[in-house]
């Protein structure tokens, strides 16, 4: 099936006028580790047919939910990104949600850059990762899964990083010399924390990056660099629907799904997706 929800939608909740617009990008370029992200978008649209239209107390599927073409994923990096902020932006020109199916994380500079360039204000990113993903470049390679969020910040956009527990130095120094706001897995998981306050000064408007290996393994295995000592299913949710509260939702991505062939790990990242719209 190649529509999110299909199984669930009316015919008025599937259209163009949808504030949900579901963008599959099945980019698997420059994974250093495990593989099948190009399929992650699939399997979580395939799964999300089994999903039910209420998750916690809200019916995000009312406000409409149209599943666009996946983007072509061929050709250079920037051309990629390119095409996909292009997507984003006339998403939100329109006044819709852009949804970010992936793929890896690399493809989140794509979609940022459009939803920015639709915007007047300035945005911020919350981030729900097990990386930093703040190298210079990786493997040669500057659009990579581990260096997107050094290139976002670089751009002069705001981060907040919630579940973090693998970096490196020169992350850490990217850290320090962008102004990340962050709190890091072990913190968070042995404090059983679910709500964390962003600064006063982070910006209003509100991009969630999901990158599913911020969750714990034993939650989520299918993913190229499963960390232990992840987030918990609530906790990682809850962490950023309070991150929200009194600001607005203007896109999100759910990233780095590798399906394995257990449903269960594609269920659970189409309900993530799902979740994130009830809270936008």
């Amino acid at each position: 099936m190649s529509i999110f929800l299909d199984s669930e939608l009316t015919a008025s909740e599937r259209t163009e006028d949808a504030r949900f617009r579901v963008i599959p990008v099945p980019l698997e370029r420059t994974v250093s580790y495990g593989s099948g992200t190009a399929k992650g978008p699939g399997a979580i649209i395939e799964a999300s047919n089994e999903l039910e239209r209420i998750t916690g107390h809200a019916e995000p599927c009312v406000e409409g939910i149209f599943t666009e073409k996946p983007l072509d994923c061929t050709g250079t990096m920037p051309d990629v990104m390119a095409r996909l902020a292009q997507r984003t932006e006339a998403a939100v020109r329109a006044g819709k949600v852009p949804v970010t199916l992936g793929g890896e994380h690399s493809l989140s500079y794509g979609a940022v850059m459009g939803v920015a360039r639709a915007l007047t204000q300035p945005i911020g990113i919350v981030q729900i990762d097990a990386h930093a993903d703040l190298r210079n470049a990786y493997q040669g390679e500057k659009h990579s899964h581990a260096s997107v969020m050094h290139l976002l910040a670089e751009e002069g956009i705001r981060l907040a990083q919630f579940g973090v527990r693998a970096f490196s130095a020169e992350e850490a120094q990217s850290r320090l010399k962008n102004h990340v706001f962050h709190v890091d897995a072990e913190e968070l998981v042995t404090g059983g924390i679910h709500a964390i306050d962003l600064p006063e000064d982070f910006p209003k408007l509100v991009y969630v990056s999901f990158d599913v290996d911020g969750l714990d393994p034993s939650l989520m295995p299918a993913t190229g660099t499963p960390v232990p000592g992840g987030l918990g299913y609530y906790q990682a949710l809850r962490l950023v629907e309070h991150a929200l509260k009194g600001r607005t939702c203007v896109g999100f991505d759910v990233v780095e799904l590798a399906p394995d062939g257990n449903a269960a790990w594609d269920f659970t990242a189409a309900q993530i997706v799902y979740r994130l719209m009830a809270a936008c």
